[in-house]
């Protein structure tokens, strides 16, 4: 089967590609993430995002931005950086070119999660296409706004399977005037015992992880004040203050790990060590998020799948998994509810199948993954 290609440019025309098709759908950014989740079924149309870019909306002195979901987070962050201000977001492929709409629908993060959130917490107000072509809005500019069901957080992790996201508003943060690192180089188990101490302490890092033998903790603000906490940070848990190139090898060198891993794992920040140390392949662990991700094997892929619903957290693949191996941990408690808002919003299955396996019945409607 040979699908259709559709490229709208703006919300109108994303409206019109999907009232005036029939069929399965399946949504598409600029692909750094196409190899993460279940595998996408062939379907009858592709809709590709890609197009649908730029700025809608921007007044610096109200710390939001509205723009269209197809824009590039790397080329907003350039826009945004003229003022002083920025989305406080920092996932490792960002650098790749991926899109706000593809990061807010694979729940994307990286280490500034720590203090500012995922893009759940940023994205105050959305514009959505449901599978029948109805336009939906959720929140506002505002952001205190909680008018209406926030559609938005419901499309955080949703893979396309539930709306297009075809506008997003997002709340924005100053550019930090001066940034340090802290390094220790210790095992994981280490790190998570320094980590809790820093985590106990009033220095506030913006950042906590450990990558791969080294734990690494950046701190914002004045440079005077930057300076003076990075310097008690160090002597919290015995490691240097980095120089400015050092720090930025050291954080190039956690988004490389990042970006090869094969499994993302999420679960209560005191368990991630004890985790994802267990295989001993190449790790990075946000040990003050509970966000982590692990290169193994994919004979040990189901296993880390079991290991992290045993302590009732979640994972999925980053690396297309062969025959066999769940991309997916096993079915969430909320499988159910789950399913109520898929048919609910996309009573006839037609975006994005195959993202999240059998959850939704595309391979039968199983209570468990394969």
């Amino acid at each position: 089967m040979t699908a259709t290609m559709l490229a709208p440019t703006n919300l109108r025309g994303a409206h019109e590609a999907l009232a005036d098709t029939e069929g399965t759908v399946q949504l598409q950014g600029a692909g750094t993430a196409a190899g993460w989740a279940g595998a996408a079924l062939p379907t009858d149309t592709v809709l590709d995002t890609t197009r649908m870019t730029g700025v809608l909306a921007y007044n610096p002195s109200d710390m939001t931005v509205a723009v269209r979901a197809g824009t590039p987070l790397s080329e907003l962050q350039a826009e945004l950086a003229a003022n002083g201000q920025r989305v406080a977001f920092d996932a490792a492929r960002v650098a790749r070119g991926a899109t706000v709409g593809g990061l807010v629908a694979t729940a994307d993060s990286g280490p500034l999660a720590l203090a500012y959130g995922s893009l759940r917490d940023l994205v105050i107000g959305a514009t959505v296409v449901l599978a029948d072509g109805t336009v939906a809005r959720t929140g506002g500019h505002v952001i205190k706004n909680v008018a209406g069901y926030d559609l938005a957080k419901l499309l955080h992790g949703s893979y396309g399977g539930f709306a297009l996201l075809a506008e997003v508003v997002l709340r924005l943060h100053p550019v930090p005037a001066s940034a340090r690192t802290v390094s220790l180089e210790c095992p994981l188990d280490v790190g998570a015992e320094r980590a809790a101490l820093v985590l106990g302490s009033a220095l506030e890092p913006v950042c906590l992880e450990w990558a791969e033998g080294t734990l690494l903790a950046r701190l914002e603000g004045t440079p005077d004040g930057t300076e003076a906490r990075a310097r008690e940070l160090a002597g919290l848990i015995g490691g240097s203050v980095l120089t400015e190139d050092d720090a930025d090898a050291a954080w190039a060198r956690h988004a490389e790990l990042t970006g090869a891993a094969v499994v993302r794992v999420g679960c209560r920040p005191s368990r991630l060590a004890g985790l994802i140390g267990a295989p001993g392949g190449p790790a990075v662990a946000g040990l003050g998020t509970g966000i982590g991700t692990v290169g193994l094997p994919f004979a040990e892929v189901n296993g880390m799948h079991d290991a992290v619903t045993a302590i009732g957290g979640t994972s999925v693949t980053h690396q297309r998994p062969p025959s066999g191996v769940r991309a997916w941990g096993r079915m969430p408690s909320a499988i159910r509810v789950l399913r109520a808002l898929k048919n609910e919003l996309d009573p006839h299955g037609r975006l994005s199948p195959g993202r999240f396996e059998s959850w939704f019945g595309e391979f039968g409607n199983r209570e468990e993954n394969p």
